[in-house]
């Protein structure tokens, strides 16, 4: 589409969709550019999808994007920042760098690995901890926490994919691991899926549950959920009415910004809908994000 097109290693991971809806959508399991940016504004919004794609399918005719057009980190909120270049090897999740008072940041899944991206995300600030939410998003947490001299963090369940974490999350119970920064055990999408809320504003919540562009609502992605959705049900029932935030930042699906009392009042009608959810084969074409 006028200069730029989708090559064929596209996994429909929807990460670019969400940066571009206007500019990208999906057509035939996969992604398509619908028309070329019409001002600044929708060529900065492209670029965010170009590098953020994890296999970087998203491509100018005349060879690469133009490198000093990388957005990332992007600044999403006050205290969050989008770190873009979505790994292949976390299927392409979404990192994210939580912002603290003292001037520190907490990554909480990890972007692609490579030495140059990680000096991107300490220049306003070392990296302390390293928050990995379940075992499918911890390919380059070790490379990550050793390059930041960081602490490396899993649970217990999901312990198999990082046997080298620093620090061990057990049990079901909220644990403060900062201040402001709480962990709840979140069992269901994997055995040691766990959600991470900062400030009583962002959650960050893995891959247990995403804001759904088709729906217009909270969703889990129950036709990926590997462990067991009778486990995520009982794990929404347990933490949906103790959990309060702005933001739902996931690995995968999008993110949404709604005040708390709305946020909160989604998020127990999707613990009801959850529960009525039955195990089904894992299809990862039966997602609408």
């Amino acid at each position: 589409m006028d200069g730029w097109y989708v090559d064929e290693r596209c996994t429909n991971c929807d990460a670019a969709r969400q940066f571009a809806p206007e500019l990208i959508a999906e057509v035939g399991g996969r992604s398509r550019i619908l028309r070329p940016p019409a001002d600044e504004a929708e060529n900065r919004r492209l670029h965010a999808a170009v590098f953020a794609c994890p296999t970087r399918s998203i491509r100018p005719v005349t060879g690469r994007a133009d490198q000093a057009l990388d957005p990332f980190p992007m600044p999403l909120d006050d205290g969050v920042l989008l770190c873009g270049h979505n790994s292949t090897h976390t299927a392409g999740a979404t990192s994210y760098l939580l912002l603290r008072p003292s001037g520190t940041r907490m990554m909480i899944d990890t972007p692609r690995w490579s030495r140059e991206l990680a000096e991107r995300w300490t220049e306003s600030g070392p990296v302390t901890d390293v928050l990995l939410t379940h075992r499918d998003h911890a390919a380059h947490g070790r490379r990550y926490a050793d390059h930041f001299g960081a602490r490396l963090w899993i649970h217990e369940g999901d312990l198999d994919a990082a046997p080298d974490a620093d620090r061990v999350i057990r049990g079901l119970d909220p644990l403060e691991i900062a201040e402001g920064v709480t962990v709840h055990p979140l069992p269901g999408h994997t055995r040691g899926s766990v959600l991470y809320l900062a400030d009583d504003r962002y959650c960050f919540s893995g891959d247990s549950f995403y804001w759904s562009r088709t729906t217009g609502d909270l969703e889990v992605a129950e036709s990926v959920t590997w462990y067991s959705i009778e486990e995520l049900a009982g794990s929404l029932a347990r933490t949906a009415a103790r959990l309060r935030f702005e933001w739902v930042l996931p690995g995968h699906g999008d993110r949404r910004r709604l005040p708390a009392d709305e946020m909160s009042r989604r998020l127990v009608g999707l613990a009801e809908r959850t529960r009525l959810l039955r195990p089904r084969p894992v299809d990862f074409t039966g997602v609408r994000w």
